[in-house]
């Protein structure tokens, strides 16, 4: 949880240069400490606006066509 890399800093921050490397737009998890920590790696890296990080259950909820508006989830 706390482990640092060789090549030093963070891995969460590793992983989102990573990401981004890829063009990915999307960062997926299923897990809510990933969630957290990934979303702080992207701020740290400088990359909010070019990659976002989402838990799997939004990107379902937004392929279900249930968009972000919590009204429009209420039925």
């Amino acid at each position: 949880m706390w482990f640092e890399a060789e090549e030093g800093g963070k891995i969460s921050e590793l992983r989102v240069m990573e990401a981004a490397g890829t063009g990915a737009e999307v960062i997926a998890t299923a897990c809510p400490f990933c969630l957290a920590m990934l979303t702080d790696a992207v701020k740290t890296a400088g990359l909010e606006g070019r990659l976002e990080v989402k838990d799997i259950g939004e990107l379902v909820l937004e392929a279900m066509g249930e968009g972000d508006n919590p009204e429009e989830r209420r039925g």
